[in-house]
């Protein structure tokens, strides 16, 4: 296999985005203190902490509103006691996921195109995430392991598309993603990559002109897809960063949860569409939350999910309306409620 040359990323001193990842607030008190919230007012879980400790970066926490524990970020991030609720159809792998993995770091779920879980960790652990009980310890591939899933996508020339998930692709340095890449371009039947990501609106800063050059030397057409539940996510030094992949000509999307208490409103998800589209991103899907075990508290219905679709649909032009949708595992596509 002849591998495409990209322009060699020399440095290797830590840029201010990794500086960010390396200092992550981990300790509820100090998110706590930081919003100025009495922590011995909050109860905690330490069974929540421990099965899926808190991670939020600071950037992000900077746009919470201080003295509000109802805050809509706040809410995303903080463990709560809720998370120890059981119900029998809540479940630790409700996609379905264990089945679709026939290579480590490799999903294969839907036809013409494959994910690759491209490192094991997030920037933030948003406390609704449906891997927060997945298997990374047999994901996290090595060089050798990765070749393997090179070799699995170009003996299938059926899939068009390669998908970099996680974790968060954008968790990975520019010399991990450069090599991952390079290997990708070079299969003839692959013309598009996918990036889901969460990092350019938790640290903006993750994106800089050498990631960019990686993504652009690739030859692929890349569809960068965002995840944002709520317009206060979005501020300035986010919308640059966005304007960054606008400008390159990458396709920006954006894929939301629909979660109670945060975003289960219309003039929440009316300002998020607007304030997307401000920033070039068009809304993409509106997931209902997945069922994964420790989520109760987050579950929305599907009639409410519908009756808020309509609602947009009657005050907003339709593509900015996303589409409310539901992973269910097995299925052949996600599947489209409204």
């Amino acid at each position: 296999m002849t591998i495409p040359a990209l322009a060699i990323i020399e440095s290797d001193r830590p840029e201010k985005w990794q500086q960010i990842l390396s200092d992550l607030i981990t300790d509820p008190k100090e998110l706590l203190q930081i919003l100025q919230l009495d922590p011995a007012a909050y109860p905690g879980s330490q069974q929540a902490l421990t099965q899926f400790p808190l991670k939020a970066p600071r950037p992000f926490v900077a746009r919470m509103q201080k003295g509000n524990w109802s805050d809509p970020l706040l809410l995303q991030v903080l463990p709560r006691l809720a998370e120890e609720i059981a119900q029998p159809d809540l479940v630790r792998d409700p996609l379905g996921e264990k089945q679709a993995n026939p290579l480590s770091g490799l999903l294969h779920k839907y036809a013409g195109r494959v994910l690759l879980t491209t490192v094991p960790h997030c920037a933030i652990h948003c406390r609704y995430c449906f891997r927060r009980h997945f298997a990374y310890a047999d994901n996290a591939p090595s060089r050798s392991e990765w070749l393997q899933v090179i070799d699995y996508i170009q003996r299938d020339s059926s899939i068009a598309e390669v998908i970099l998930s996680g974790g968060d692709p954008l968790a990975a340095s520019d010399r991990q993603l450069q090599w991952l890449i390079t290997h990708i371009s070079a299969i003839p039947h692959v013309t598009s990559l996918r990036l889901h990501t969460r990092l350019p609106v938790v640290i903006p800063q993750r994106v800089t002109t050498s990631l960019l050059r990686v993504l652009r030397s690739s030859g692929l057409k890349v569809v960068m897809v965002i995840h944002c539940n709520h317009a206060n996510e979005l501020d300035a030094e986010v919308g640059d960063s966005l304007s960054m992949f606008a400008d390159n000509g990458f396709t920006l999307l954006n894929q939301s949860v629909l979660l109670r208490d945060v975003n289960d409103n219309l003039p929440a998800l009316i300002d998020l569409s607007k304030a997307l589209f401000q920033r070039h991103v068009l809304p993409y899907y509106l997931h209902l939350p997945d069922k994964v075990a420790g989520t109760a508290h987050f579950q929305v219905t599907t009639a409410k999910g519908r009756a808020l679709i309509r609602q947009m649909q009657q005050q907003l032009p339709g593509y900015l309306v996303p589409h409310l949708v539901r992973e269910q595992a097995g299925a052949a596509a996600k599947i489209r409620l409204a």
